[in-house]
């Protein structure tokens, strides 16, 4: 008899009324905060009055073309910046993932076929190496990305390097999450079973030809979830872009209120608009996640492949001779 594992007491018929009474009483009283707190205040103060509201959802309002004007180029400039820093940091942190990992295996590599002072040489300089990565990773890590915005775009045009706002956005955003993406590969290619590595040099693979074909797929796959929680956070920070003047959809909603006075209506327009590209690039994350763990299951089904034709003309012959002899 197989034995059955239960985490909880399934609820009888007075436990599940007892928790539908509770959460209707729940549900009431949330409601109830809203309406009090919430929509009661902003009534009496005349926030839902289509003065306010009308340039932002009726289309016969003198403004309306103009505010849906300015926030059509405030989503474009956003999205813009967002798809440049998320594949400038997915590069950038791809390749930062793979020097670390190599520099780690360099490091407690003998380099045994070399001149002993040839040997120490190339062990202090990856050690060297190493460090210095690992403090680059932290610093920038460490640093909010407001304020690597912020150096960027003040610190280059000291050296001479003048840009649009966009790349300032660009570049700062790169630095910052481009690290943080390189520490979820690393973590993930460290995390693999090490037989993966063991089998990879087994059949005469390089460091880097183990890293780039063996590990790093193997990486993207597993920290897939976590990779694109960090584009999300990306599309989300491109948002800061205000503080260097960056026409993005914050920054041009500012203006917006600057001329009309409704902050509230602007501000959930917008709010409204990231959480709709939001969870589109999340769903998009589950169905990416989805196939690629339908491409697993079946690469790991055993091929199915038909019998020889000899077997099958030996089988055929065989019965036939088996119901000749039956018949003789």
């Amino acid at each position: 008899m197989s034995q059955q594992t239960v985490l909880y007491d399934i609820p009888g018929p007075r436990q599940r009324r007892l928790t539908l009474i509770i959460s209707i009483l729940a549900v009431a009283l949330v409601a109830a905060g809203a309406y009090f707190l919430i929509y009661q205040p902003l009534d009496e103060k005349g926030q839902f009055s289509m003065e306010l509201w009308g340039p932002m959802i009726d289309p016969s309002n003198e403004n309306f073309v103009l505010v849906w004007q300015r926030i059509w180029v405030g989503v474009q400039n956003t999205l813009t910046a967002a798809v440049l820093a998320i594949i400038s940091s997915l590069v950038i942190g791809t390749l930062l993932a793979i020097l670390r990992i190599q520099l780690k295996g360099l490091v407690t590599r003998r380099f045994e076929g070399s001149a002993t002072p040839v040997a120490y040489l190339l062990r202090g300089l990856s050690l060297v190496l190493a460090g210095l990565t690992r403090f680059c990773v932290e610093v920038f890590r460490g640093l909010p990305v407001v304020i690597t915005i912020f150096f960027v775009a003040r610190g280059f045009p000291e050296f001479g390097i003048t840009m649009d706002n966009l790349w300032y956005l660009v570049i700062g955003l790169t630095i910052y999450n481009g690290v943080v993406i390189a520490e979820i590969l690393r973590s993930g290619m460290e995390g693999l079973p090490p037989g993966q590595r063991e089998a990879a040099v087994a059949i005469g693979l390089s460091p880097f030809q183990t890293t780039s074909l063996i590990l790093l797929p193997q990486a993207f796959r597993i920290m897939l979830p976590a990779l694109i929680s960090q584009l999300v956070v990306v599309l989300k920070d491109t948002s800061l872009g205000f503080i260097i003047s960056y026409e993005e959809t914050l920054n041009i909603g500012k203006q917006i209120i600057g001329a009309l006075s409704n902050p509230i209506q602007v501000y959930v327009i917008i709010a409204v608009l990231f959480i709709l590209v939001n969870y589109s690039l999340s769903k998009l994350a589950q169905y990416v996640q989805k196939r690629l763990a339908r491409g697993r299951k079946t690469a790991a089904l055993p091929p199915q492949n038909p019998p020889p034709a000899a077997l099958i003309s030996q089988a055929e012959g065989g019965g036939g001779g088996g119901a000749g002899g039956g018949a003789s």
